[in-house]
């Protein structure tokens, strides 16, 4: 697709969440990422599941645009994942282990700055209800430096939705959280998820299967498995997962 040819607004209501064609991604001699296809409907949630070096966050990162493909196609909320990069990222949002603020910030300066990089109509608004959905208004003023990880996941969970997206990419948004912190992720998600779509690459199979409505498994950066969750049950999901890869989910 040249750039005089992008998709139309009329186009990208239609399309898919995502809609992946033999995307490949290689590294000097390694492929982290060979010749993956498939399809995500809008309003989906698609858990990807895989060992180590398997290509899970790899896929993330083309999806998402922080990364292009070395070949294959994808488009992403009808927006051609290549050509039309700039204003795919104004309608995702990222959630990762990495939070993606500025440690010496507040938790307000960090999404006020983010509301402003987005061109966020009405900042302070946005801003004070994205800190009130993350149960963190009374910290708006502490930087991030000074909190748990919890409450530093929380921030990063409200940086995401500073654009209100329609589609996020979560990256292990699991990983090191308490007990509490891991309730409040889960309600946040189930909040703000109709007329949402997700993909999330997990290593958790509790999680990552309750959430999903698509199952994704990926080996040796080859797709191994991919349906709907209705498909099979959790022991049954775990058993594919031990015979497709040889190790067992968490």
């Amino acid at each position: 697709m040249s750039a005089k040819q992008k998709t139309s607004p009329e186009e990208r209501r239609q399309a898919q969440a995502i809609q992946a064609d033999s995307l490949t991604k290689s590294y000097a001699s390694r492929q982290a990422l060979n010749s993956v296809s498939f399809t995500l409907p809008r309003g989906g949630f698609l858990s990807i599941f895989g060992p180590n070096g398997a290509g899970k966050s790899t896929l993330l990162r083309l999806l998402s645009s922080l990364a292009r493909p070395s070949s294959g196609s994808a488009q992403v909320l009808g927006f051609d994942l290549t050509e039309e990069a700039d204003e795919l990222r104004q309608q995702i949002g990222v959630i990762s282990h990495r939070s993606m603020l500025y440690p010496d910030l507040t938790a307000q300066e960090n999404l006020m700055y983010y509301a402003r990089l987005y061109g966020v109509q009405q900042p302070n608004a946005r801003v004070n209800e994205l800190l009130e959905l993350v149960e963190l208004t009374a910290r708006r003023h502490d930087v991030i430096r000074g909190f748990s990880r919890g409450m530093t996941q929380r921030i990063a969970i409200a940086r995401a939705l500073i654009n209100d997206p329609e589609l996020l990419f979560l990256d292990e948004p699991y990983s090191g959280l308490d007990p509490r912190a891991v309730d409040i992720l889960d309600q946040l998600i189930e909040q703000i998820r109709p007329e949402r779509s997700f993909l999330m690459v997990s290593h958790d199979l509790s999680h990552g299967y309750q959430l999903a409505s698509h199952l994704m498994i990926l080996d040796q950066g080859r797709l191994a498995y991919f349906a709907e969750r209705h498909e099979s049950d959790a022991q049954d999901f775990a058993q594919l997962y031990r015979q497709t890869v040889g190790v067992a989910l968490a």
